[in-house]
Protein backbone atom coordinates (compact mmCIF):
# COMPACT_ATOMS: atom_id res chain seq x y z
CA UNK A 1 0.00 0.00 0.00
CA UNK A 2 1.26 3.53 -0.85
CA UNK A 3 2.86 5.60 1.66
CA UNK A 4 0.35 8.91 2.18
CA UNK A 5 3.04 11.97 3.08
CA UNK A 6 1.50 15.18 4.13
CA UNK A 7 2.75 18.43 4.24
CA UNK A 8 1.85 21.37 5.50
CA UNK A 9 2.35 24.42 3.87
CA UNK A 10 3.53 25.16 0.42
CA UNK A 11 6.45 27.62 0.30
CA UNK A 12 10.44 26.57 -0.19
CA UNK A 13 10.43 24.04 2.81
CA UNK A 14 7.63 22.11 2.12
CA UNK A 15 7.44 22.05 -1.60
CA UNK A 16 11.38 20.85 -1.55
CA UNK A 17 10.61 18.49 1.06
CA UNK A 18 7.73 17.13 -1.30
CA UNK A 19 9.82 17.26 -5.14
CA UNK A 20 12.59 15.23 -2.70
CA UNK A 21 9.45 12.60 -1.40
CA UNK A 22 9.09 12.10 -4.78
CA UNK A 23 12.44 11.34 -5.72
CA UNK A 24 12.78 8.58 -3.19
CA UNK A 25 9.32 7.29 -3.50
CA UNK A 26 7.91 7.20 -6.89
CA UNK A 27 4.97 5.05 -5.91
CA UNK A 28 3.78 7.39 -2.76
CA UNK A 29 0.65 10.00 -2.47
CA UNK A 30 2.01 13.60 -1.26
CA UNK A 31 -0.94 15.92 -0.16
CA UNK A 32 0.35 19.36 0.44
CA UNK A 33 -2.19 21.96 2.16
CA UNK A 34 -1.87 25.71 1.85
CA UNK A 35 -3.98 28.39 3.30
CA UNK A 36 -3.14 30.95 0.29
CA UNK A 37 -3.86 30.53 -3.28
CA UNK A 38 -0.28 31.19 -4.55
CA UNK A 39 2.94 28.37 -3.48
CA UNK A 40 6.75 27.67 -4.17
CA UNK A 41 7.62 31.62 -4.53
CA UNK A 42 9.98 34.17 -3.81
CA UNK A 43 9.54 36.28 -0.55
CA UNK A 44 12.89 37.57 -0.69
CA UNK A 45 11.98 39.06 -4.28
CA UNK A 46 8.81 40.77 -3.07
CA UNK A 47 10.46 44.17 -2.49
CA UNK A 48 12.20 44.50 -6.10
CA UNK A 49 8.41 43.45 -7.57
CA UNK A 50 7.89 46.97 -5.12
CA UNK A 51 10.46 48.82 -6.39
CA UNK A 52 9.52 47.76 -10.43
CA UNK A 53 12.85 45.88 -10.28
CA UNK A 54 11.29 42.49 -10.96
CA UNK A 55 8.59 43.50 -13.91
CA UNK A 56 5.59 40.82 -12.89
CA UNK A 57 4.36 38.34 -10.45
CA UNK A 58 4.80 35.34 -12.44
CA UNK A 59 8.79 35.89 -12.45
CA UNK A 60 8.92 35.22 -8.53
CA UNK A 61 6.80 31.81 -8.90
CA UNK A 62 9.04 28.59 -9.70
CA UNK A 63 6.31 26.55 -9.88
CA UNK A 64 2.26 26.70 -9.64
CA UNK A 65 0.15 24.22 -7.92
CA UNK A 66 -1.09 22.67 -11.71
CA UNK A 67 2.42 22.01 -12.71
CA UNK A 68 3.97 20.48 -9.56
CA UNK A 69 0.79 17.72 -9.67
CA UNK A 70 1.07 17.26 -13.81
CA UNK A 71 4.74 16.96 -13.83
CA UNK A 72 4.80 15.14 -10.29
CA UNK A 73 1.95 14.16 -9.37
CA UNK A 74 2.07 16.09 -5.80
CA UNK A 75 -1.42 17.20 -4.37
CA UNK A 76 -1.11 20.64 -4.08
CA UNK A 77 -4.42 21.52 -2.05
CA UNK A 78 -4.79 25.81 -1.89
CA UNK A 79 -7.32 27.55 -0.08
CA UNK A 80 -7.09 24.53 2.80
CA UNK A 81 -5.57 25.64 6.21
CA UNK A 82 -4.77 22.93 8.74
CA UNK A 83 -6.19 23.60 12.10
CA UNK A 84 -5.48 20.81 14.13
CA UNK A 85 -2.46 17.90 13.99
CA UNK A 86 -3.94 14.91 15.95
CA UNK A 87 -0.80 12.66 16.93
CA UNK A 88 -2.32 9.97 18.57
CA UNK A 89 -4.94 9.35 15.89
CA UNK A 90 -2.20 10.46 12.99
CA UNK A 91 -4.65 12.78 11.53
CA UNK A 92 -4.97 16.76 11.10
CA UNK A 93 -7.99 18.87 10.72
CA UNK A 94 -8.01 20.86 7.38
CA UNK A 95 -10.51 23.62 7.08
CA UNK A 96 -11.68 24.00 3.83
CA UNK A 97 -11.83 27.99 2.94
CA UNK A 98 -13.67 27.68 -0.41
CA UNK A 99 -15.77 25.29 0.71
CA UNK A 100 -16.72 26.40 4.12
CA UNK A 101 -16.16 23.19 6.06
CA UNK A 102 -13.74 20.94 7.41
CA UNK A 103 -12.02 17.27 6.89
CA UNK A 104 -9.86 14.72 8.68
CA UNK A 105 -6.92 13.83 6.44
CA UNK A 106 -5.01 10.97 7.95
CA UNK A 107 -0.86 10.61 7.43
CA UNK A 108 1.34 8.02 7.35
CA UNK A 109 4.44 10.72 8.03
CA UNK A 110 3.92 14.70 8.31
CA UNK A 111 5.91 17.51 8.04
CA UNK A 112 5.48 20.51 9.07
CA UNK A 113 6.38 23.61 7.09
CA UNK A 114 4.27 26.63 8.14
CA UNK A 115 6.98 29.47 8.02
CA UNK A 116 6.70 32.31 9.61
CA UNK A 117 4.62 35.41 10.21
CA UNK A 118 5.11 38.63 10.34
CA UNK A 119 5.59 40.65 13.67
CA UNK A 120 3.04 43.41 14.00
CA UNK A 121 2.30 44.65 17.19
CA UNK A 122 -1.32 45.63 18.72
CA UNK A 123 -1.04 49.42 17.80
CA UNK A 124 -3.83 51.29 17.36
CA UNK A 125 -4.46 52.15 13.89
CA UNK A 126 -2.40 49.25 12.36
CA UNK A 127 -5.53 47.93 10.26
CA UNK A 128 -5.85 51.66 9.08
CA UNK A 129 -6.06 51.64 5.13
CA UNK A 130 -2.12 52.13 3.74
CA UNK A 131 -0.86 50.08 6.19
CA UNK A 132 0.60 47.19 4.98
CA UNK A 133 3.38 44.38 5.58
CA UNK A 134 5.35 42.97 3.92
CA UNK A 135 6.02 39.24 3.80
CA UNK A 136 4.15 36.75 1.73
CA UNK A 137 2.56 37.75 -1.96
CA UNK A 138 -0.48 38.44 -0.35
CA UNK A 139 0.86 41.66 1.27
CA UNK A 140 2.90 42.88 -2.25
CA UNK A 141 -0.77 42.41 -4.61
CA UNK A 142 -2.18 44.36 -0.98
CA UNK A 143 0.18 47.11 -1.75
CA UNK A 144 0.44 47.21 -5.67
CA UNK A 145 -3.74 46.88 -5.60
CA UNK A 146 -3.91 49.97 -3.06
CA UNK A 147 -1.45 51.83 -5.39
CA UNK A 148 -3.37 51.97 -8.42
CA UNK A 149 -6.38 53.73 -6.42
CA UNK A 150 -4.29 56.11 -4.23
CA UNK A 151 -1.62 58.45 -4.56
CA UNK A 152 0.56 59.04 -1.56
CA UNK A 153 3.82 60.55 -1.23
CA UNK A 154 5.28 59.96 2.20
CA UNK A 155 5.77 57.20 3.38
CA UNK A 156 7.17 55.58 7.00
CA UNK A 157 9.02 52.10 7.21
CA UNK A 158 8.70 50.68 10.58
CA UNK A 159 11.45 48.85 11.17
CA UNK A 160 15.40 48.94 10.25
CA UNK A 161 16.36 45.32 9.72
CA UNK A 162 16.71 43.91 5.80
CA UNK A 163 13.07 44.04 4.79
CA UNK A 164 12.78 47.26 6.28
CA UNK A 165 15.92 48.71 4.47
CA UNK A 166 15.01 46.73 0.84
CA UNK A 167 11.17 48.57 1.33
CA UNK A 168 12.77 51.24 1.96
CA UNK A 169 14.85 52.00 -1.34
CA UNK A 170 12.01 50.55 -2.94
CA UNK A 171 9.69 53.21 -2.13
CA UNK A 172 12.47 55.85 -3.03
CA UNK A 173 12.83 54.24 -6.19
CA UNK A 174 8.83 54.40 -6.89
CA UNK A 175 9.45 58.45 -5.95
CA UNK A 176 8.19 58.36 -2.36
CA UNK A 177 9.79 60.42 0.61
CA UNK A 178 10.65 57.84 3.05
CA UNK A 179 11.26 57.53 6.44
CA UNK A 180 12.45 54.73 8.29
CA UNK A 181 12.03 54.48 12.23
CA UNK A 182 14.09 51.61 14.32
CA UNK A 183 13.31 51.03 18.54
CA UNK A 184 17.24 50.46 18.20
CA UNK A 185 20.10 52.35 18.49
CA UNK A 186 21.00 51.62 15.03
CA UNK A 187 19.85 49.80 12.05
CA UNK A 188 20.05 45.93 11.43
CA UNK A 189 20.85 45.22 14.99
CA UNK A 190 22.40 42.08 13.94
CA UNK A 191 25.31 43.88 12.76
CA UNK A 192 28.14 45.84 14.27
CA UNK A 193 27.48 49.57 15.35
CA UNK A 194 30.64 50.65 12.74
CA UNK A 195 28.61 48.19 10.02
CA UNK A 196 25.06 49.44 10.33
CA UNK A 197 26.38 53.08 10.12
CA UNK A 198 27.62 52.58 6.86
CA UNK A 199 24.06 51.34 5.54
CA UNK A 200 22.79 54.54 7.37
CA UNK A 201 24.93 57.16 5.93
CA UNK A 202 24.24 55.24 2.37
CA UNK A 203 20.48 55.39 3.24
CA UNK A 204 20.72 59.36 4.11
CA UNK A 205 22.72 60.09 1.58
CA UNK A 206 19.64 58.74 -1.32
CA UNK A 207 17.31 61.03 1.08
CA UNK A 208 15.74 58.87 3.15
CA UNK A 209 15.36 59.91 6.76
CA UNK A 210 16.52 57.50 9.64
CA UNK A 211 15.19 58.38 13.41
CA UNK A 212 16.43 55.79 15.46
CA UNK A 213 15.38 54.88 19.10
CA UNK A 214 11.45 55.93 18.23
CA UNK A 215 9.42 53.91 19.81
CA UNK A 216 5.89 53.56 17.88
CA UNK A 217 2.88 53.96 19.90
CA UNK A 218 0.00 54.12 17.47
CA UNK A 219 -0.84 55.03 14.30
CA UNK A 220 -3.35 58.09 13.68
CA UNK A 221 -5.99 58.65 10.06
CA UNK A 222 -9.55 57.40 9.57
CA UNK A 223 -11.41 55.55 6.84
CA UNK A 224 -9.44 57.17 3.74
CA UNK A 225 -6.35 56.24 4.95
CA UNK A 226 -3.11 56.65 7.85
CA UNK A 227 -1.82 60.10 8.20
CA UNK A 228 0.75 59.45 10.88
CA UNK A 229 3.06 57.42 13.22
CA UNK A 230 3.13 58.88 16.53
CA UNK A 231 5.71 57.65 19.34
CA UNK A 232 7.02 58.61 22.36
CA UNK A 233 9.07 61.41 21.14
CA UNK A 234 7.54 62.36 17.92
CA UNK A 235 4.73 62.50 15.02
CA UNK A 236 6.08 61.08 11.49
CA UNK A 237 3.35 62.27 8.14
CA UNK A 238 2.25 59.12 6.25
CA UNK A 239 0.06 58.12 3.68
CA UNK A 240 1.70 54.91 3.49
CA UNK A 241 3.16 52.67 6.01
CA UNK A 242 5.38 49.21 5.91
CA UNK A 243 5.11 47.43 9.38
CA UNK A 244 8.73 45.33 9.32
CA UNK A 245 9.91 44.53 12.55
CA UNK A 246 10.55 41.07 12.42
CA UNK A 247 9.48 37.73 12.17
CA UNK A 248 8.04 34.36 13.73
CA UNK A 249 7.94 31.11 13.65
CA UNK A 250 4.39 29.97 12.87
CA UNK A 251 4.23 27.11 15.11
CA UNK A 252 0.95 27.16 17.28
CA UNK A 253 0.07 23.89 15.39
CA UNK A 254 3.01 21.96 16.92
CA UNK A 255 2.37 23.74 20.47
CA UNK A 256 -1.07 22.79 20.62
CA UNK A 257 0.27 19.10 19.26
CA UNK A 258 2.24 18.57 22.17
CA UNK A 259 5.57 19.02 19.90
CA UNK A 260 8.78 20.73 21.76
CA UNK A 261 9.40 23.79 20.67
CA UNK A 262 13.29 25.68 21.22
CA UNK A 263 14.33 29.36 20.64
CA UNK A 264 12.14 31.99 19.76
CA UNK A 265 9.54 29.32 20.14
CA UNK A 266 10.76 27.69 16.45
CA UNK A 267 9.83 23.81 16.43
CA UNK A 268 12.79 21.89 17.90
CA UNK A 269 14.20 19.47 15.60
CA UNK A 270 17.33 17.42 14.91
CA UNK A 271 19.99 16.95 12.61
CA UNK A 272 17.20 14.63 10.69
CA UNK A 273 14.02 17.25 11.43
CA UNK A 274 12.66 14.94 13.52
CA UNK A 275 10.14 16.87 15.98
CA UNK A 276 9.87 14.93 19.39
CA UNK A 277 6.55 13.01 17.76
CA UNK A 278 7.69 9.76 15.93
CA UNK A 279 6.28 10.51 11.90
CA UNK A 280 6.55 14.22 12.26
CA UNK A 281 9.06 16.47 11.13
CA UNK A 282 9.48 20.62 10.51
CA UNK A 283 11.41 22.38 8.48
CA UNK A 284 12.28 25.99 7.49
CA UNK A 285 10.69 29.48 9.18
CA UNK A 286 8.93 27.44 11.36
CA UNK A 287 11.69 25.20 12.38
CA UNK A 288 14.90 25.70 14.71
CA UNK A 289 18.32 25.45 12.88
CA UNK A 290 21.37 24.71 14.19
CA UNK A 291 24.07 26.96 14.67
CA UNK A 292 28.02 25.58 13.73
CA UNK A 293 29.31 28.15 15.73
CA UNK A 294 27.14 28.35 18.42
CA UNK A 295 26.86 24.62 18.57
CA UNK A 296 22.86 25.28 19.75
CA UNK A 297 20.00 25.34 18.27
CA UNK A 298 18.83 28.94 16.82
CA UNK A 299 16.48 30.50 14.92
CA UNK A 300 17.75 32.24 11.76
CA UNK A 301 14.92 32.04 9.07
CA UNK A 302 16.22 32.78 5.60
CA UNK A 303 15.52 31.01 2.10
CA UNK A 304 18.42 29.06 1.39
CA UNK A 305 17.77 27.53 5.04
CA UNK A 306 14.17 26.49 4.77
CA UNK A 307 15.29 25.22 0.92
CA UNK A 308 18.53 22.54 2.50
CA UNK A 309 16.17 21.79 5.17
CA UNK A 310 12.89 20.94 3.27
CA UNK A 311 15.11 18.76 1.09
CA UNK A 312 16.16 16.89 3.98
CA UNK A 313 13.20 16.32 5.51
CA UNK A 314 11.73 15.27 2.58
CA UNK A 315 14.35 12.63 1.97
CA UNK A 316 14.44 11.22 5.49
CA UNK A 317 10.58 11.44 5.26
CA UNK A 318 10.89 9.12 2.31
CA UNK A 319 13.24 6.43 4.58
CA UNK A 320 16.62 8.10 3.85
CA UNK A 321 19.14 9.19 5.99
CA UNK A 322 20.14 12.71 5.23
CA UNK A 323 21.33 14.90 7.94
CA UNK A 324 21.12 19.00 8.14
CA UNK A 325 24.60 19.82 8.60
CA UNK A 326 24.02 23.59 10.03
CA UNK A 327 24.30 27.11 9.51
CA UNK A 328 26.67 29.80 10.41
CA UNK A 329 24.13 33.22 10.14
CA UNK A 330 25.50 34.14 6.41
CA UNK A 331 23.51 37.20 5.08
CA UNK A 332 23.66 39.72 2.60
CA UNK A 333 21.44 43.21 1.68
CA UNK A 334 21.56 45.78 -0.62
CA UNK A 335 21.12 49.13 0.37
CA UNK A 336 20.92 51.41 -2.45
CA UNK A 337 24.63 50.94 -4.22
CA UNK A 338 26.13 49.32 -1.68
CA UNK A 339 26.36 46.17 -0.14
CA UNK A 340 26.71 45.04 3.76
CA UNK A 341 27.29 41.46 4.81
CA UNK A 342 27.79 39.13 7.35
CA UNK A 343 28.28 35.26 8.59
CA UNK A 344 28.76 33.85 12.09
CA UNK A 345 28.51 35.55 15.35
CA UNK A 346 28.63 39.63 15.51
CA UNK A 347 30.52 41.37 18.55
CA UNK A 348 27.37 41.65 20.49
CA UNK A 349 26.94 37.85 19.97
CA UNK A 350 30.37 37.09 21.28
CA UNK A 351 29.87 39.04 24.44
CA UNK A 352 26.63 37.88 25.19
CA UNK A 353 28.19 34.12 24.74
CA UNK A 354 30.93 35.05 26.95
CA UNK A 355 33.53 34.18 24.22
CA UNK A 356 37.32 35.60 24.25
CA UNK A 357 37.25 37.56 21.09
CA UNK A 358 39.22 39.93 19.28
CA UNK A 359 38.39 42.22 16.21
CA UNK A 360 39.94 43.13 13.24
CA UNK A 361 39.00 46.00 11.10
CA UNK A 362 40.23 47.10 8.33
CA UNK A 363 39.67 49.02 5.16
CA UNK A 364 41.38 47.43 1.72
CA UNK A 365 40.77 47.75 -2.04
CA UNK A 366 39.22 44.84 -3.32
CA UNK A 367 41.30 44.75 -6.38
CA UNK A 368 45.10 45.63 -7.59
CA UNK A 369 45.76 48.87 -6.30
CA UNK A 370 47.02 49.81 -9.66
CA UNK A 371 43.87 48.59 -11.52
CA UNK A 372 41.34 51.08 -12.53
CA UNK A 373 38.93 51.45 -9.60
CA UNK A 374 36.00 54.08 -8.65
CA UNK A 375 34.06 52.31 -6.34
CA UNK A 376 34.23 52.06 -2.29
CA UNK A 377 36.75 49.88 -0.67
CA UNK A 378 35.59 47.16 1.71
CA UNK A 379 35.17 47.76 5.09
CA UNK A 380 36.04 44.38 7.02
CA UNK A 381 35.64 43.00 10.55
CA UNK A 382 36.68 39.73 11.49
CA UNK A 383 36.43 38.32 15.07
CA UNK A 384 37.94 35.60 16.11
CA UNK A 385 38.56 33.40 19.73
CA UNK A 386 41.68 34.94 21.63
CA UNK A 387 42.47 31.41 22.85
CA UNK A 388 42.74 28.99 19.99
CA UNK A 389 42.60 31.94 16.97
CA UNK A 390 39.04 30.27 15.54
CA UNK A 391 37.26 32.68 13.32
CA UNK A 392 33.87 33.28 15.04
CA UNK A 393 32.31 35.82 12.50
CA UNK A 394 33.05 38.58 10.18
CA UNK A 395 30.97 41.96 8.37
CA UNK A 396 31.81 42.99 5.71
CA UNK A 397 30.55 46.84 3.44
CA UNK A 398 31.24 48.14 0.33
CA UNK A 399 30.77 48.17 -2.68
CA UNK A 400 31.97 45.25 -5.81
CA UNK A 401 33.19 42.59 -4.08
CA UNK A 402 31.68 42.40 -0.89
CA UNK A 403 29.51 38.80 -1.79
CA UNK A 404 32.64 37.15 -3.20
CA UNK A 405 34.44 37.83 0.07
CA UNK A 406 31.20 37.23 3.12
CA UNK A 407 31.37 33.67 0.60
CA UNK A 408 34.78 32.92 1.30
CA UNK A 409 34.38 33.88 5.47
CA UNK A 410 31.51 31.51 5.08
CA UNK A 411 33.11 28.14 4.31
CA UNK A 412 36.11 29.26 6.33
CA UNK A 413 33.64 29.69 9.89
CA UNK A 414 31.60 26.34 8.72
CA UNK A 415 34.81 24.13 8.61
CA UNK A 416 36.09 25.50 11.53
CA UNK A 417 39.54 27.48 10.30
CA UNK A 418 41.51 29.91 13.07
CA UNK A 419 41.86 33.19 11.16
CA UNK A 420 45.24 32.72 10.41
CA UNK A 421 43.97 29.76 8.13
CA UNK A 422 42.92 32.39 5.61
CA UNK A 423 46.16 33.37 4.57
CA UNK A 424 46.97 29.73 3.07
CA UNK A 425 43.63 29.56 0.73
CA UNK A 426 44.37 30.02 -2.09
CA UNK A 427 42.12 32.19 -4.00
CA UNK A 428 41.68 33.85 -7.24
CA UNK A 429 44.01 36.37 -8.53
CA UNK A 430 44.01 38.63 -11.04
CA UNK A 431 44.19 42.65 -11.12
CA UNK A 432 40.55 43.42 -12.26
CA UNK A 433 39.18 40.84 -9.65
CA UNK A 434 41.83 41.24 -6.89
CA UNK A 435 45.23 41.40 -5.17
CA UNK A 436 47.18 39.33 -4.72
CA UNK A 437 46.51 39.67 -1.08
CA UNK A 438 43.25 39.07 -0.79
CA UNK A 439 41.44 41.47 1.75
CA UNK A 440 40.59 39.09 4.01
CA UNK A 441 43.84 37.86 4.12
CA UNK A 442 45.42 41.06 4.35
CA UNK A 443 42.89 41.41 7.69
CA UNK A 444 44.24 37.94 9.01
CA UNK A 445 48.37 39.67 8.62
CA UNK A 446 46.95 42.60 10.86
CA UNK A 447 45.66 39.63 13.31
CA UNK A 448 48.45 37.86 13.30
CA UNK A 449 50.72 40.99 13.81
CA UNK A 450 48.58 41.94 17.01
CA UNK A 451 49.20 38.51 18.45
Amino acid sequence: MAKRYVIVGGDAAGMSAASQIRRQDPEGEILVFEKERVISYAQCGLPYWIGGVVAERKKLIARTAEEFYTRYNIDVKLYHEVTQIIPQKKQIRVYRREEKDEITVPYDVLLIGTGSAAIVPPWEGRNLPGVFTLKTMGDAEKLLSWLETHTPNKAVVIGGGYIGLEAAEALHNRGFKVTVLDLAPQLIPTFDSVIAEIAQDVLKRHGVEIHLNEEVVGLEGDEKGVRAVVTKNDSFPADLVIISIGVRPVSELAREAGIELGPRNAILVNERLQTNIPDIFAAGDCATHFHRIKNAPDYVPLGTTANKQGRIAGINMAGGDAKFAGIVGTAIVKVFDRTIARSGLGERECEALGLPYQTVSIKARPISHYYPWEDEVLTIRLHFNKDNRKLLGGQIAGGAGVDKRIDVLATALFHGMTIDDLQALDLAYAPPYNSVWDPLQQAATVAQREK
